[in-house]
């Protein structure tokens, strides 16, 4: 009898993490087709890799754990920053544009933390207006590199790039469920 019983809960979980699985490819695949500069392989690989992500049952679950995720890589590159700047370890010309970063990612991190209280209350409107306040600022952060006396190279064009793709993907589902 224990054994049946232990059989059908592994066959209902195993039901839980194919449904999510295949919410997260179609939700992907939908966000991706509406928005060319979402990756699909990236956005599934994130949210695949997400525990939240690979149990959730709605779009909805979707937003909240692909926001989560969005915050935690945000509030990681401003870290980054603030221990380069505390650290001393820039460049001469380099002091401006890492200020300027850290304060995106500032600003980022409270636009989207904002955003997670917002969709909480399922208001997804106005979740994507919050949302789309955050997107700039990996692409501002590495625009301030390139500007100035000297054109630097930004040390964080890769987890720019990531981050991006991190804060368009809450940014599609939002806009799918307003």
């Amino acid at each position: 009898m224990t054994f049946l019983l232990y059989l059908v809960m592994f066959f209902l979980l195993l039901n839980v993490f194919a449904m999510a699985q295949s919410l997260i490819r179609d939700s992907c695949k939908k966000a991706a087709y509406q928005n060319p500069k979402i990756h699909y392989n990236f956005c599934v690989k994130s949210l695949e890799e997400n525990p939240q992500s690979k149990t959730a049952r709605s779009l909805d679950r979707l937003v909240m754990s692909s926001t989560k995720n969005a915050v935690s890589k945000t509030t990681s590159m401003k870290g980054i920053v603030d221990k380069i700047l505390k650290e001393n370890r820039y460049e001469k010309y380099s002091e401006k544009p890492l200020r300027d970063c850290l304060e995106l990612y500032s600003d980022a991190t409270n636009s989207l933390t904002e955003a997670l209280t917002i969709i909480k209350s399922r208001d997804y409107k106005t979740a994507n207006v919050v949302i789309s306040a955050a997107v700039g600022a990996p692409p501002s952060c590495e625009i301030g590199f390139k500007e100035g006396k000297e054109p630097l190279k930004s040390p964080f064009t890769k987890d720019n790039d990531v981050l991006f793709q991190m804060i368009l993907i809450p940014l599609a589902f939002t806009n799918m469920l307003k």
